[in-house]
């Protein structure tokens, strides 16, 4: 199975990649060859990538398989074939994560700072320890600080001959101008419903009726609908969302409204925190010699509170995506009641919602359905902004019952 088997809906997008593949491979062996005239200027092949596109698109799963593209040693491609087999121990070790040179970073904080981007500029500059290339992988590149923006630029601007960034991110407008005139931009676009269903029976062998309906609820976005397939609970919070805009009819039931959706969210990032919290506790205590039943050295509550202070920051970051995600549930609700509105014959995202959608979009108007549907948008850039979460979702809950 070929690296690029799991971007779905990307073609345009995987034929830019395997021909840079291609060029970086030539590139590679002319060099090991002895041909001082190896150059990578002209080709498909360049040192910094932005792979930008809608949640669920894929982007750094597309920066996961160009890595492993560029690490593929297939006997293959001696004969013509196409880097980025998926057998190979180069592809195979770099789609896993145990590559020795690649390096994904991802955070699970609001943030990545100038420390952390130091590190990164600093392995940055070492030649590959074994594989073809040095890959920098950055996942959350919209979550860097602009002081870690600033550091990041050098490594981008000037790399080392045979190092790779790939950066991923929302938009271009999510990372610094100067940094993204400097990245070759790739964009991918929300990949299609049925491509979605496919890929969650084949890769993850999910029951045909599942997968279809956890494509279609979470309208393409890939991780949502892999964990609305798999996780009970999900699915259960999303019918609890999805039952919020038939129970803003007053100014009370709106604001107990906006209450249970922080509580849910808060009890989301409760769940994923507690065991992880509890491991990484244990394990920093063993580490400095305060194992269990033993009291802490001197010296070490310092590293205690940077460790409780980066869980704080996580349960944070957890909370605010739990209720991303409930928004964007809601958003594609007044979408189907839009649509019906309009008469639009396009496919329900929300089916198990048909009977509230037919009885919102009977009852109110377009105008209406608009305003709600931007009360949603203005929460989600005020959760952005950060805005206490209840008075934002407060705020979006009545301008809901408002209409």
């Amino acid at each position: 199975m070929a690296v690029w088997d799991d971007i779905v809906g990307q073609e345009r997008a995987t034929a830019q990649l395997g021909a840079a593949a291609r060029d970086a491979d030539a590139y590679v062996t002319a060099e090991a060859a002895g041909a001082g005239s190896a150059e990578l200027s002209g080709s498909s092949m360049t040192h910094a990538w932005l792979f930008t596109g809608p949640p669920g698109a894929g982007r750094a799963a597309a920066a996961r398989a160009f890595a492993a593209a560029l690490q593929c040693v297939s006997p293959d491609r001696a004969l013509g074939g196409a880097p980025g087999c998926g057998f190979c121990e180069g592809c195979h070790t770099a789609m896993v994560g145990t590559h020795a040179d690649v390096e994904v970073v991802r955070t699970d904080l609001l943030t990545i700072g100038v420390k952390e981007t130091r590190d990164l500029v600093r392995r940055a500059q070492m030649s590959p320890a074994g594989g073809r290339w040095q890959v920098i992988v950055l996942e959350d590149g919209d979550r860097l600080t602009e002081g870690a923006g600033n550091v990041l630029l050098k490594a981008v601007e000037e790399p080392a001959p045979r190092t790779v960034w790939l950066l991923c991110a929302p938009s271009t407008e999510d990372v610094l101008p100067t940094i993204r005139s400097r990245c070759r931009h790739l964009s991918l676009r929300t990949p299609p419903v049925d491509a979605v269903a496919d890929l969650l029976m084949r890769r993850d062998g999910i029951e045909p009726e599942m997968a279809a309906y956890a494509a279609r609820a979470t309208q393409g976005h890939i991780d949502h609908a892999l964990r609305l397939a798999t996780d009970e609970r999900a699915r259960a919070r999303r019918e609890a969302v999805l039952k919020l805009p038939g129970r803003v009819d007053d100014v009370g039931a709106a604001l107990r409204a906006a209450q249970e959706l922080i509580d849910a969210a808060t009890e989301d990032a409760k769940q994923v925190a507690e065991e992880l919290d509890a491991k990484e506790t244990e394990a920093l205590r063993a580490a400095l010699g305060g194992a269990e039943g033993k009291r802490m050295p001197r010296g070490t509550a310092g590293a205690m509170k940077e460790l409780e202070d980066k869980q704080k920051r996580r349960s944070t970051r957890t909370q605010r995506d739990s209720l991303d995600l409930a928004l964007t549930d809601l958003t594609g609700f007044y979408r189907d009641v839009l649509a019906r509105q309009l008469g639009s014959e396009v496919a329900l995202a929300h089916t198990d919602s048909a009977d509230t959608v037919r009885r919102l979009a009977t009852t109110s108007g377009p105008e209406q359905t608009l305003r709600r549907i931007e009360a949603v948008l203005e929460c989600r850039r005020a959760l952005d902004r950060n805005v206490a979460p209840l008075l934002a979702v407060e705020s979006m809950t009545m301008a809901l019952r408002a209409g």
